[in-house]
């Protein structure tokens, strides 16, 4: 509703703007090709990098000073703070940055933000910036038609450049036109009444524009032109500084709830900055002038003053939130908390991440991983077994044989409202990011971790069928039966154990070819179970109605295995899926293992 009144509003002032001033056509027309460029300039990092800033994100965070630096670089390379901000939200999503470590990179983002200030302050003012963008714009566009992505992404990066130098120069020439007509000037305003009016005008600019870089240029535009005085163009780069914000919180809006907490810590970091410097400001003023004598810039260069002020104020926020980090990371997880629900959701998942390859597949991964935990304990307790024993040294023959009493779960409720929720998640998350519809191989990895989660369901669908037959005969008197049962509960558990031993291991041993051998094992069992049967049967020591179900139950024991070997493949090897898939084209197939067992069989024979 607030959308539908506020956008027809925004048209009404601007048509108006137009009827009554050219000059304020060319302001808004610049205003508005700095902001395509800016979503050029986005789109072509986000292609250009090819993942290559999520695996510097990855190796660069694990302390605060690291995390602050790229912060600061890659929002200074970029120059989109909320390109940066969105990228964390979404890594932070996915389960591959902490919460303090994602609060530092935005700590370090702010600082970064503000060397655009300096760029346009020190060299976009006093160069004809118009005589750059042409060839970047001609190059840019010729680029972005191009097949290979890398050249595409170099296409929209210079493209975005391009517009970003056209939008500041014709900021800049409607500031200087508008001069000669009016002189907004005389709407200034002194005191600290003029710097809150200023800065609140600032934060509805940038949350207007959806971009503080845009705003300070139209800050900087203006106050080269002498259209607004010093004093309150320091007001109003402490409102974009703030508004900046609306672009996190909207990113976190379809996030986790470790994403919702670092927009909050966004918001406060930005809010508290800006209580200081509207506090301070004329303090600060003087500090900035302390500074840019000893810099050399001129007493009446306000431009590049304004810069020194951005990054001053900036910085100091950092100095004063720093040391409150642990008690502000307690705060938000008191503050906004995980809701406790009957359906299972997801915990990784998140449109924040759908886009980025890398936080795509560690999300779905992890949330894979989740899904395995959860199945594995549903498992044990279809087979009446406790779930501790799988991280126990104790022996399974003994532990299968003292698990007599039977653990009454309710394995459909449970499918229903957490197994089968959470992956239901997993395989909408794979449709609606990027990888469901694009080619390659970011399609490729979230399809193969797609197939392991329904390795994961269909062993569990298996284990809800052997249960009814397993429950009857552990409730029954016939010992040969029970005997048998207890081989197949032996062998489920043996597998999951196998399993998470590869899970734990390292290096090459932990990948799909240690899980050969166990393959293997499940085929041998298999006939070995079936050879058990006949000999039951032949000797009458069971009745044909055990004797049929336990034939089905045994079938559904080898497949409840192989479910979980494929599954645990996938989701617990130590090399990427690219690397992995190399490694499952050598490694046994189900073909290659009958294969196996018969010409081992017929040597026995022979």
């Amino acid at each position: 509703m607030l959308r539908r009144t506020f956008l027809p509003a925004i048209f009404v002032l601007l048509a108006y703007g137009f009827a009554v001033s050219v000059e304020f056509k060319t302001i808004t027309a610049g205003v508005a090709i700095f902001l395509f460029g800016m979503l050029s300039l986005e789109e072509g990092f986000k292609t250009f990098t090819a993942g290559a800033l999520e695996k510097i994100l990855r190796a660069s965070t694990d302390k605060m000073w690291k995390s602050m630096t790229f912060g600061v670089l890659s929002t200074t390379v970029m120059q989109s703070s909320s390109l940066v901000s969105v990228i964390t939200i979404s890594f932070l999503s996915a389960g591959l940055l902490g919460l303090a470590s994602g609060i530092g990179i935005v700590f370090g983002a702010n600082l970064g933000t503000t060397t655009g200030a300096w760029l346009v302050a020190g060299f976009g003012l006093k160069v004809k910036l118009s005589s750059y963008a042409m060839p970047l714009l001609v190059f840019g566009i010729i680029l972005v038609f191009q097949q290979a992505k890398s050249l595409k992404g170099l296409g929209y990066v210079l493209a975005g450049v391009g517009f970003l130098f056209l939008g500041i120069h014709y900021m800049k020439e409607g500031f200087d036109t508008f001069g000669q007509g009016i002189d907004l000037a005389k709407y200034s305003m002194t005191g600290y009444p003029g710097v809150l009016v200023f800065a609140g005008i600032g934060i509805a600019a940038t949350v207007i524009m959806q971009s503080s870089h845009a705003t300070l240029v139209l800050i900087l535009a203006a106050l080269a032109a002498q259209q607004i005085s010093y004093e309150n163009a320091l007001a109003l780069a402490i409102g974009s500084n703030v508004g900046t914000t609306i672009t996190a919180i909207l990113g976190a809006l379809g996030a986790s709830t470790n994403g919702k907490r670092l927009a909050l810590a966004h918001l406060i970091f930005n809010i508290v900055t800006g209580v200081i410097a509207v506090a301070g400001i004329y303090q600060l003023m003087e500090v900035v002038g302390w500074i840019s004598d000893r810099l050399g810039i001129g007493a009446q260069n306000y431009t590049l003053q304004l810069a020194v002020f951005h990054t001053l104020f900036n910085l100091l926020g950092i100095i004063v939130m720093l040391p409150l980090l642990r008690r502000l990371v307690t705060f938000l997880e008191k503050v906004i908390v995980t809701d406790e629900v009957e359906i299972e959701r997801p915990l990784y998942l998140s449109g924040a991440s759908g886009d980025i390859r890398d936080a795509a597949v560690e999300a779905a991964k992890k949330e894979s991983i989740r899904l395995y935990d959860l199945a594995a304990g549903v498992i044990t307790d279809g087979l009446s077994i406790r779930r501790d024993v799988l991280a126990s040294d104790e022996k399974i023959k003994r532990v299968v044989k003292k698990s007599t009493d039977i653990i009454d779960e309710n394995i459909d409720e449970l499918y229903e409202k957490k197994l089968k929720a959470l992956y239901g998640a997993i395989v909408e998350y794979v449709i609606a990011s990027r990888g469901g519809y694009a080619k390659g191989r970011m399609k490729e990895e979230l399809n193969t971790i797609r197939q392991a989660g329904q390795h994961v369901i269909e062993a569990v669908k298996g284990v809800k069928h052997l249960k009814k037959n397993l429950i009857k005969v552990m409730r029954s008197d016939n010992q040969f039966a029970k005997k048998e049962y207890n081989r197949l509960r032996r062998q489920i558990i043996t597998v999951l154990r196998d399993i998470e031993e590869a899970r734990n291991a390292q290096g090459l041993s932990r990948s799909v070819l240690p899980l050969d051998q166990v393959k293997l094992q499940i085929e041998e069992k298999t006939r070995e179970f079936s050879r058990g049967l006949d000999k039951l049967i032949r000797k009458e020591h069971i009745d044909v109605q055990i004797a049929t179900s336990l034939m089905n139950d045994i079938s559904y024991c080898r497949e409840i295995c192989w479910d979980l070997v494929e599954a645990g493949s996938v989701l617990f090897s130590a090399y990427d899926l690219g690397e992995e898939t190399a490694l499952r084209s050598v490694a046994l197939g189900e073909d290659d293992i009958i294969e196996i067992m018969e010409d081992s069989n017929t040597e026995a024979a022979q």
